[in-house]
């Protein structure tokens, strides 16, 4: 499977199979986790075998079935782009993850923030984590809205690596699937501004993964 593909696949599961991780398949997401880190100055970690995370009532509300793996997005809070940095490299690790056969959700808040075992150092923080396993299905495509609506370009006028990299966008997980995102274009790279949400940075961050991946070029936030 091609990143192309994957982006196309990944959908948000939210019930896994209740079954551990496969030892290579995890030695496999620590080695992406070991690269983004290095790339982003981040502690993300994987972690594993902790049911108690997402034992919450919200969790149970947003119908959560055995999460008892997960991706804890940690950084520094002094970094001033931290939540875009967490979407960007998450979205990263959540396509390795879809590529090795293993399904994902992104979750804000639905966990318990007291209860996660990630490890954090001094001046660190949580940015969101992004459950992980085996899913018991493989999700449903979301809505997403028409590329005029986020992008300045009609369809037809966009060079062939732009439209690669802004349908791959459209693709991408958004808070509540409100893609708050506007998308243009500036010679060879694309220009991407975030709405206003709580959430938005990370999804900016996730977004702009989602476009470089499929287009092959820079996707420059403002």
């Amino acid at each position: 499977m091609n990143i192309r593909k994957a982006i196309k696949a990944r959908h948000s599961v939210r019930q896994f199979k209740d079954i551990p991780i496969g030892k290579n398949e995890a030695e496999r997401l620590n080695e992406i986790i070991d690269e983004c880190n290095n790339e982003s100055g981040m502690n993300i970690q994987l972690v594993q075998n902790d049911p108690d995370c997402f034992n919450t009532f919200l969790a149970h509300y947003g119908k959560f079935k055995n999460a008892n793996n997960y991706i804890a997005l940690v950084g520094r809070k002094s970094l001033g782009d931290l939540d875009e940095r967490a979407g960007y490299y998450g979205e990263k690790i959540v396509l390795k993850a879809q590529m090795l056969g293993l399904n994902t959700c992104w979750v804000a808040g639905s966990y318990g923030k007291g209860k996660c075992k990630a490890d954090k150092n001094a001046g660190e923080k949580i940015v969101c984590v992004i459950a992980i396993g085996y899913g018991e299905n493989q999700g449903k495509p979301h809505k997403s809205r028409s590329l005029e609506k986020i992008c300045a370009l009609k369809k037809d006028e966009m060079p062939v690596w732009f439209k690669n990299g802004m349908l791959a966008a459209v693709l991408a997980p958004t808070a509540v699937n409100q893609q708050k995102f506007f998308i243009d274009i500036d010679g060879e790279n694309a220009v991407i501004t975030a709405g206003r949400s709580p959430l938005a940075k990370i999804d900016l961050g996730i977004v702009r993964y989602n476009f470089e991946a499929a287009s092959g070029h820079k996707c420059i936030s403002k």
